[in-house]
């Protein structure tokens, strides 16, 4: 998963005609090292997508901007906007992220 370092870099990303898929997580979050221990199986199966990364502690401002209230959290983006928003509440097994992009995508 490819790592996202400024606002700027998120906005060329999420400007993208295809749906992305960004992960916002934390260093200090533990759900979200339970996620990387599935996720990557999943990325394989989805992987005509192109999966990101954004940590909110080092890039101020876009959890806040896109209402994400709780880590990890998966967005996707199409043409710049938000179109499906998965919380950490529904994201702790393989099952609930497929779930959520089966619907979504």
């Amino acid at each position: 998963m490819k790592s996202i370092e400024s606002v700027e870099q998120f906005n060329e990303i999420i400007a993208s005609e295809q749906p992305v898929i960004i992960k916002f997580f934390a260093d200090w979050c533990p759900d979200c090292k339970r996620m990387d221990m599935f996720i990557g199986e999943i990325m394989e199966e989805y992987d005509q997508y192109d999966w990101y990364q954004v940590n909110s502690d080092e890039v101020q401002g876009l959890a806040e901007k896109y209402e994400v209230m709780g880590i990890p959290s998966l967005l996707i983006f199409k043409d710049g906007e938000k179109i499906a928003h998965r919380h950490s509440a529904y994201t702790k097994t393989p099952d609930d992220v497929l779930e959520f992009l089966q619907n979504e995508l």
